[in-house]
Parts: structure tokens; sequence; C-alpha cells
């Protein structure tokens, strides 16, 4: 809505300004008292920090003034009823400068107050103990000095990010400064390591400051827990001179283990242990070794610290030399039949046993006499002493072997006169000779072929089969004997012997047999596969039920070899109905190609040419045995006719004569059956313009979401949706969906005013038409003459009326328009009511009224229609007012509305 002329906005002005001048003689002074001002009044300083105070009053002429106050100045600004003070390192804690004026004989006073603050800047936390037992208490203390004022502090003793203890000194005295917080805490094993401070917070953001926080320096806590137990020590009560022993010492019970220290050492020898961790339990474990000075009776100590505390085991181990027995043979090596003396001695105190007999006294020496045979050859005599040491009974012993010198000796044990191996893994050949010195075994064939590695590992081949002579020999003489060796390996079928494929022609006469090579000779039987109990043996009819896959086996103790052999059954051509018809119908748009499959083997090929008329010499593609990318392409259009099909192979050739139709599916599209159809309203009603192609010839019905089509006479509103229309025949079915419209004759359904009871003058009504059309419905309107200011919706169905007059009443007609006819309805509306005037008290202000009122209707005529008639649409669109048969007013009768038809 576009806003006031400047004109009317003059009138409003003058009227305005008439009610001010009316209301001037009402207003009166008051006096008010006169006072002294101090800014600020409350405020809050930094310790050591400047400020200024502003001391004024509103005395017109004051004697005189001043600022009383302790703390230093550094400069002061004056004016006549102001005085303005710099207060420099302010420091006491609270103080309340007095600001005066001397004004009338009266004084004029302001107290103000000042507070200093003091950061946190140092917040100390008390040092903690070194070391602090587990399950103990402790003592956290924090200090603030100098901070406050205290009742704003906060002080929070924190383990880690985890709060102990928070306390507020909220209620403290406002001079009070500094603070101190102590907590008497428990030791946990899990503080150990943790670091403990403290935070301090000086809120004074409710005196318009901020938030101040300080933390102190975190300290860590190490707590301990140390068993009473004693440690474990593990060590022998024995050490010989010379030898190494482990040693062990452990402790439960202890945390932190990692921070626990080990002392081991035997006699004044620290044996510096490793030390091994388990949880809350450590192992230290050393190597102890005895020297000969430390001989005798000496101290193993183990001690454990940790925290300042310590644990301690002490066990004695004796030292002790104790050398092994010396045993002699007069002489090591000796030939068979020669006298041995063997000898044995230990140090004294020491009881020696030579091969089970003791020498009569501790310290004296064994002996004993022998003569040497070949049985004596490798054999070990041994020597016993054993020593009495702190209440144990200690043994050592020796051993030495005597050396018989004899012939060699080929026994049947050492060395088979037959010998059987399997063909294949590596195997050591052993021909072996007893006698002193070690012979020497050679086995060669006697024809002075292969000779026989013997002792060393090697494949074993079938050519190493025959009669050997083996000879060992020595410095004492040689032995000679002959032995047979016979290599023996498992079947083997080859190619040659058993051919992989073999091919037979139907009606001729084969047989199957497969030669194997091994040792033993092995046995071969040949079945066919799946069938265990059908062995394939002797001549054969060749039928086609005798092509397959057959298992030949060959067997001999040394294992078995399988082959497969497959047998091929080759026969001529021959056509089967089912799989290559006589008579074959081609579906068009389908895919599918002629199948003629023709059994034969080798697999025939096939042909199939048109014979006569429209398919003479024409090829009918054939659907391919097995589906590949290179398939035949798919005709779209195929000639029916008589074709002739030959399959050939190199056993022979064979025809047959195959007829061809050719049918397709359904078919709709916009042309049979156009997707869009518009029926009128009242019109004689007729089914679906919907037809189909395709052979044979399609059906065709139109549905309504599942229900057919009805009987009836003429078109309704009803009848408008969608349909879906199938055709079919045994090919297939094609579907459409119909989408009807049935259009109608405008109706003007309704047209109401609102309010409905009728129009006071300078009020608001709306009138609103609404049809019922299709396609839809223009609305135009037509309104009593002189009608101003007229506004409409968009789509013209609202017609308003903002500050009705009497132009405005009368008779207002809505038409509904379309391609099929025209509907209007009417309506009266009435303006009726008396007008309003605002009494204003005074003369002058009467006058100003009637001047704006004078003003106001010049505005109101200057802007109205003069005449002319606009269509509502186009003046709705250009944003001017709708104005019918010129300018009117008049006095408005009764207030109504009435509408009627056309």
């Amino acid at each position: 809505m576009p806003g006031p002329s400047p004109g009317l906005r003059r009138a409003l002005l003058g009227l305005w300004a008439a009610l001010g001048l009316g209301l001037f003689g009402l207003s009166a002074v008051s006096q008010e008292p006169f006072w002294a001002d101090l800014q600020p009044r409350v405020a809050f300083v930094e310790r050591g920090g400047s400020l200024w105070l502003n001391c004024s009053t509103n005395c017109p002429r004051p004697e005189r003034g001043g600022l009383e106050t302790s703390l230093r100045r550094n400069g002061t600004q004056r004016g006549l009823r102001w005085l303005a003070r710099q207060l420099v390192d302010i420091r006491e804690p609270e103080t309340q400068p007095v600001c005066f004026f001397r004004c009338a004989r009266r004084t004029l006073q302001a107290r103000g107050l000042i507070r200093t603050f003091q950061r946190p800047d140092r917040v100390e936390l008390m040092p903690l103990p070194p070391w602090q037992p587990v399950g103990e208490n402790f003592t956290l203390s924090c200090r603030v000095p100098g901070a406050g004022p205290r009742a704003s502090l906060t002080l929070t003793l924190l383990r880690g990010a985890q709060e102990l203890i928070r306390r507020s000194f909220a209620g403290e005295p406002p001079r009070a400064r500094g603070a101190v917080l102590t907590a008497t805490v428990l030791a946990r094993r899990e503080d150990h390591g943790a670091n403990f401070s403290c935070r301090a917070e000086l809120d004074l953001r409710p005196h318009g400051l901020g938030l101040f926080e300080n933390s102190s320096a975190p300290r860590e806590l190490r707590t301990f827990s140390l068993s009473p137990d004693a440690p474990r020590l593990t060590a022998p009560r024995l050490l010989e001179v010379g030898s190494e022993r482990p040693v062990s010492c452990a402790l439960d019970g202890l945390f932190p283990a990692s921070e626990a220290r080990v002392y081991l050492a035997l006699g004044d020898q620290n044996l510096s242990p490793d030390v091994t961790l388990d949880g809350d339990a450590l192992v230290a474990t050393a190597t102890a070794t005895a020297s000969a000075e430390q001989e005798g009776a000496r101290q193993l100590v183990c001690n454990v610290t940790l925290g300042g505390e310590d644990r301690e085991t002490r066990e004695n181990v004796t030292i002790y030399s104790f050398p092994a027995p010396l045993l002699t043979l007069s002489e090591p090596s000796v030939s068979e039949g020669q006298m041995v003396t063997v000898t044995c001695t230990a140090v004294a105190q020491a009881l020696v046993t030579l091969e089970g007999v003791p020498a009569a006294v501790p310290g004296q020496p064994a002996q004993l006499q022998l003569n040497a045979t070949e049985n004596d050859d490798r054999r070990n005599f041994f020597c016993d002493a054993t020593l009495d040491v702190d209440g144990e009974t200690l043994i050592k012993n020796r051993s030495a072997e005597l050396r018989v010198l004899y012939a060699p000796r080929l026994d049947d044990s050492d060395c088979p006169r037959s010998w059987t191996w399997p063909e294949g893994p590596e195997q050591t050949l052993r021909c072996e000779a007893r006698g002193n010195p070690e012979p020497s075994v050679h086995c060669a064939r006697s024809d002075g072929g292969a000779v026989l590695a013997l002792g060393l590992l090697g494949p074993i081949t079938r050519a190493l089969s025959g009669t050997y002579r083996c000879k060992a020999a020595n410095d004492q003489g040689e032995a000679v004997k002959d032995v047979t060796l016979t290599v023996e390996y498992a079947p083997a079928l080859d190619s040659v012997g058993c051919p992989e494929r073999i091919t037979w022609l139907e009606g001729t006469e084969a047989s199957l047999s497969c030669v194997a090579h091994g040792v033993p000779p092995p046995d071969v039987i040949c079945m066919r596969s799946g069938e265990l109990a059908a062995v394939i043996e002797g001549l054969l009819r060749v039928t086609r039920e005798h092509a397959g896959t057959y298992r030949c086996e060959a067997t001999n103790p040394r294992g078995s070899a399988a082959k497969n052999v497959a047998i091929t059954v080759e026969y001529g051509p021959r056509f089967e109905e089912p799989s290559c018809p006589s008579n074959w119908t081609w579906v068009e748009g389908s895919g599918h190609l002629f199948p003629c499959e023709v059994d034969g083997k080798p697999q025939p090929s096939v042909k199939c040419v048109g014979s006569g008329g429209a398919t003479e010499g024409v090829l009918l593609p054939l659907a391919p045995p097995d589906p590949s990318p290179r398939a035949p392409r798919i005709p779209r259009v195929l000639a029916p006719g008589i074709y002739i099909c030959n399959a050939t192979n190199r056993h022979g050739s064979v025809a047959k004569t195959v007829v061809v139709s050719a049918e397709s599916p359904p078919e709709m599209d916009e042309s049979t059956c156009p997707s869009h159809q518009t029926w009128l309203e009242g019109a004689e009603a007729s089914a679906l313009a919907c037809a189909a192609r395709g052979r044979p010839s399609p059906g065709v019905l139109c549905s309504r979401e599942g229900t057919p089509w009805p009987e009836q006479q003429r078109v309704s509103r009803e009848d408008a949706g969608i349909y879906h229309c199938v055709a079919t025949n045994e090919h297939g079915t094609d579907s459409r969906t119909v989408t009807v419209g049935v259009e109608y004759r405008p109706v003007v359904a309704e047209l109401a005013a609102s309010p409905p009871g009728g129009v006071r003058p300078g009020g608001n009504f709306t009138l609103t038409c609404r049809a019922e059309a299709w396609p839809p419905a223009q609305i135009s309107w037509r309104a009593p003459p002189g009608a101003l200011n007229i506004g409409l919706s968009s789509n013209n169905s609202t017609l308003s009326v903002a500050g009705a007059m009497g132009s405005h009443g009368g008779e207002y007609e809505c038409a509904a328009t379309n391609a099929h006819g025209r509907h209007a309805r009417r309506i009266t509306v009435r303006v009726a009511g008396p007008w309003l005037w605002v009494a204003v008290g005074g003369a002058a202000g009467g006058a100003a009224l009637l001047a704006a009122g004078a003003g106001l209707a010049f505005y109101v005529q200057s802007t109205a229609c003069k005449k002319g008639e606009y269509n509502v649409q186009e003046a709705e669109s250009s944003g001017e007012a709708v104005c019918l048969n010129g300018a009117g007013g008049g006095a408005g009768g009764a207030a109504g509305a009435e509408g009627g038809p056309e």
C-alpha cells in the first residue's frame, strides 16, 4: 500500500500542534534540592594501581569544595562545580574518600568506597615427603600470600585434574588478605607418580572485574609398599672351587617394584644380579664363582631396599676343592692277546673304586690286569672317587677306553648276503665290517661294472640291481663276501603301453589293453568309471554305449599306478524331432533362432536353405549349440516358408524338411492408443480409443484401478482419472496408461462477505468468490459506480476494501468464465453509521482541528477518480486503484449484504 501524501502529513502535523498548544499551560516546574556526588562511588583497584575520582555538585555557586582521603595524590583538575583528582599507589585494603561542597551555608557530602585487590601471583604447595607409605596419611598445604580480598578467594587442591578439596572464603572481613588451605590425604598405590597442585581463583566478576586464576607448580608424590617378610634366597649349600652356580633372591609385595634396589654378595664379592620384575614381585639372579682364596665357610647376603626401608636375608655357603680321579692304562692300544694294566688314583681323603672294586683305604690307588681279546675293543673302564664335605658325600668319576687291534669280520648282521631296496627315496647302502683299525669295505660287480657307494646317502635306481663282491681289509688282514641287490619299483603306465585317448567306430570290433612296467611285474585291470563290476576284457562289438572314461590300474607290492583312458565312439549324423522340429514358429522380437541340434560324432555341420517361393536360396539362421559371444545376429524380419536342412560329418550326411511360420506379440503406441484423452461432461459415453498390432490379433481390455469399464449413458466428472489398457495374445502382452480428463462449464459455488453483518463507515470488508470449472475459470468483478480503492488478490478470487465509504455500498457481481460458458452471482454490501468526532478542549485546539479536517478532505477529494471504467484484472496487475463509473459519496443505508445468481 502506498504511504500518505505530503498533504496528509501537513494536516496531521497541524492537528498535533494544536493539541500541544492546548496542553502547554498544564505543565509546572518543580524545584529540586542541592546535592554533592562522587564518581565512581564504589571502586575496585588493583593494589598499587591508580584511580581518578570526580567530585561534583548541582549547587549553582558553591562557596568551596574538596576531596578528603589519606591516599597519595598525583594530579588535580577543577571547575566551578566539580573537582577531579588522581589517586596513585593505592595499597590500603579499604578506604572511604569524602567529597564535600559548601552551598547556601550548608555542607553537601558524598562518601565513596575504594577497595584494593591483589591477584594470586604466588600459589605455593608445600613440599611432599620423598617417599610415602601406601595406606598412611600425608598432608597437603597450600599458601596464597597477599592475594585478596580473601572473601573473593577460592582454593582447590588437585590430584592431576581431579579436585580433592575446594574451599571458598566467602564471609571473611573485607580487609582480610592471603589464605592457607590444608588437607589430610590417604596415600594409595595409584597415587605413585601423581602430580598434586593447588589452584587459586580470585573472582571479582560480581564487582565488574574478571576472574583471576593461578596454579602452583605441581609436586610429584612417590608412594611405596614393602612386605614385612624377608627375601627368599635360593643358593647351593656347597660350591666347588672353579665352578659357577646360579643364585637367586626373590621378594613379593613390593610397590613399585621397579624402584627397588637389590644387593647380592658372596662374602665380600658383589655378584651384580640381573633383576626381573613380575607385577609386585622381583627375582634377582646372579652367577656365583668360587675361587681357591674363598675356600671354607662364606655368607651369601641378599638385601632389598625401597622407600628408605630394607629387607635382608643371609645364608652360609661352603666352598671346597675336589678334583676328579686319575685313570691310566698301561697301553691304550694293544694287539689281540696282549696283557693290559689299569690304575685309578685320587687326592688324599678320597676313596677310589675301580670297576666296582674299592681301594683298601682312602688315599690309596686301585688296580686290575687283563688279557686283551676282540670283545675288549672299545671297552670302557670306570673309576669313582668319594669325598665327605660338610656332612655330604660327593662323588666324581672318570673313564678310559681300551682299543684292541684285530683282523676284519663280515657278519650277516652288518653286511647281509641279499639286499632288497625300493626305488626312489635316497638311502644309505651299508656293508660294514668289524675290525681294528676300522676296515675299508669295497663292493663291485664281478664283471667289473657298477661300484656301490657304501656309507653315502644317494638315490636308489633300478640300474643298481645285480650281484656284487664285497672285500673288507685293514693292516691285520682281510675278508670277502658276495651279496645280491634287488631294486623294486612301483608300476608305471606310459602313453606307449597305455594311451590316454582311444577312438573306436560304431559297429567295428575292438579291445582295451594296457601294459605296465614295474618290479615285481604288476597286474593291470581296466574298468569303466563308476562301475566297479564292469571290467573290460577281450574283443568287443563297438556301440555308442562303450564311449566314456575307463580307469586302468596297475598294482604290485611297491605300489600302484592308475590312468584314465578316454574312449570315443564316432558315428554318422542323425536328426531327432525334439531337437530339430519339422514345424517351427518364429516370434518377432523374441530373440530366438531356429534350434536344430543334430546327433553325431564328430559334431556334424548343419545348414538350412529355403526351398521355393520367397525363401528360395535364403539361409535360415540357426541357434548355436552352446552360447558364445560370436553367436549369429538375430534377424528383425524372417521369411516364412519351407527350408531344407543338411547335417554332415566324416561318417556321412542326412537331410530334413522344416516348415517355418512367423508371428508377433502385441504392440501399442501413441497412434493406436493415445495417452491423453479428453471428454466433455454430459456428452454421450463411449469406450476408450485403444487398439493394438500383433499376430494373432490381440484383444484389448481397459480398466480403472482394476475395475472394468462401466456401462453408462452420459459422461460425468467422476469418469476423469487414470485407466490401464492391456493388449494380449499368445506371445505376450503390452500395456499403456491413459489419462482421461473431463471438462465442464463454470459455476460460482460460493460468494460471501466478511464481516457478514454489514460495514460501518471507515471499516474494512472482504468479498470471496469461489468457482468450480475445468479448465479453471477466469474470475471478474463488477462493483458499484464510484467505488474507490478496491484491492484484488492475485487470482481475482478475493475483493477487499479498506476504509469503507458510502460509495462502496451497493451490488457486486462475480463472474466465472472458461471455454465451455460463463456463470455469475451478485451480492449487496451496505455501508451505514454515524461520524465520530474528537472534541479537544481550548479555543486554539478547536480551531487547529477544523483546519486539519479541511486539509484531510482536500486530500481525499484530490485523489478520487474523476471518471472512467477499468478492467479489474488489468488494474490489479498495474497497481492502480479500481474505479467504476466515477467517484461518489453519499450517506449509506442500512448495513447488510445480499447475493443471487445471474
